[in-house]
């Protein structure tokens, strides 16, 4: 099955170097028009000329996701000059790695204004063009510092766990409307891991072996709500499940059997991914350990 990005126009934030660079021109060699983002307007005009270099259609444009209007005016530009925008990439990030005791309350926003609140930002300068025009693809960066936790990373870890929340409604609410909205949580060795890991743990990571995780997810027959890992040619999917559990209702002794029964809560035998928020509420009130539970409540 092969993947024709022809006649798509991607944006790629953070783009001048590194993971967006390869997701950049990985776009662009499947065919797609990319508008290069980055802070560095030399970095993303560098990446852009590469592109066009070797056939592809590209530019650049230089801002901060955080700076609304700037976005907002990027994406309109993209709009303008090249009829649609059907990709989004938000790979825009930064660092800011501490223990949480020696971490400041600014180092902890600034994260997250970038991480969290910049790809709130472009997504939102695109979602009505993509609403419009009845087709797009968004990919949000994640990481495993967010699913599972990194030592050193309590605010890179909580932005990237809550792009994974947005992603997860923002896949449902534009179903509808053909947006197709997933998470990549790349394993790959940039600026921002450099002095974090050794040169021989970064062997192998290279940023271009995780692009074609993008390419996959910004195709016409894409997935919705999935978070894609990636990293050193692999490739595997993460998912937010639930256990069955157990229903003790308003038993007076309510704390102590969770306890003693913690082994039950746990037990991950027949656990679900849910479709969604309201599938916890449907499955906690027609418990199968629940006598007369009430119908399904929709939500």
């Amino acid at each position: 099955m092969s993947i024709d990005l022809k006649g798509r126009t991607a944006v790629v934030t953070g783009a001048g170097g590194g993971l967006g660079r390869s997701h950049a021109l990985a776009l662009a060699k499947y065919g797609a028009r990319v508008l290069v983002n980055d802070m560095s307007a030399q970095g993303a005009e560098a990446v852009a000329a590469e592109i066009r270099a070797a056939g592809g259609e590209a530019d650049s444009a230089a801002c901060s996701v955080t700076d609304r209007d700037a976005v907002a005016a990027m994406i309109d530009g993209v709009v303008d000059r090249w009829g649609s925008i059907d990709i989004l990439i938000n790979n825009a990030g930064i660092l800011r790695d501490r223990t949480f005791s020696k971490l400041t309350l600014e180092d902890f926003e600034a994260v997250f204004d970038v991480h969290v609140m910049g790809s709130v930002i472009a997504t939102k300068a695109a979602w009505p063009h993509m609403r419009e025009q009845g087709h797009g693809r968004i990919v949000f960066t994640t990481s495993s510092s967010g699913l599972y936790g990194n030592f050193g990373q309590s605010n890179y870890g909580a932005a990237k766990m809550a792009v994974v929340g947005l992603m997860q409604t923002l896949a449902l609410e534009g179903a509808k409307y053909g947006i197709r909205v997933n998470c990549l949580a790349p394993s790959a060795s940039t600026r921002m891991t450099a002095g974090l890991y050794s040169e021989e743990d970064l062997k192998g990571l290279s940023t271009d072996l995780v692009s074609p995780g993008v390419v996959t997810l910004a195709a016409d027959d894409a997935p919705t709500r999935v978070i894609l890992l990636a990293g050193a040619g692999a490739f595997e999917q993460a998912h937010i499940t639930m256990t069955q559990g157990i229903h003790v209702g308003d038993a007076p002794d309510a704390a102590e059997q969770i306890q003693a029964r913690w082994r039950e809560v746990g037990d991950r035998t027949r656990e679900t991914a849910p479709d969604s928020g309201s599938a916890q509420y449907n499955h906690e009130v027609r418990h199968p350990g629940r006598a007369n539970a009430p119908a399904r409540i929709d939500a």
